[in-house]
């Protein structure tokens, strides 16, 4: 039997790559950004995660590109009488992703039998 070099096979077709999904703590504290909760204190009031578990993860969310952050104003902050805020904002791809890992925990609750929640307006 001939040996086949993998060039003469052609090229290997490989699945797309499959972006593995946020854990519960980042999808929380991603979807709070997307729902315009912007700095780290309301967005712990938001999810009841300590800042222990927030602003690590807000790090990583913007390491990895799915929100992005900016300093407010230190004049507004003096004004205000309290130390500078750092805001957040989902990116498209923060968004895409948000998605994508909420309905992979809607899938896997589904295959375990999990009765969807309803939400708080129903």
């Amino acid at each position: 039997m001939p040996v086949v070099s993998p060039a003469v096979r052609g090229p290997s077709v490989q699945p797309p790559a499959r972006v593995k999904p946020l854990s519960p703590s980042a999808l929380a504290v991603l979807g709070a950004v997307s729902r315009a909760i912007r700095y780290g204190f309301d967005i712990m009031d938001a999810t009841g995660l300590p800042s222990g578990t927030v602003y690590p993860v807000l790090g990583r969310l913007e390491r990895d590109g799915y929100v992005r952050s900016k300093w407010e104003s230190q004049v507004v902050a003096q004004r205000e009488k309290r130390p500078p805020r750092r805001y957040y904002e989902i990116t498209a791809s923060g968004a895409r992703t948000l998605a994508d890992s909420a309905e992979h925990y809607r899938t896997l609750g589904a295959r375990l039998g999990v009765p969807p929640r309803k939400s708080p307006a129903n």
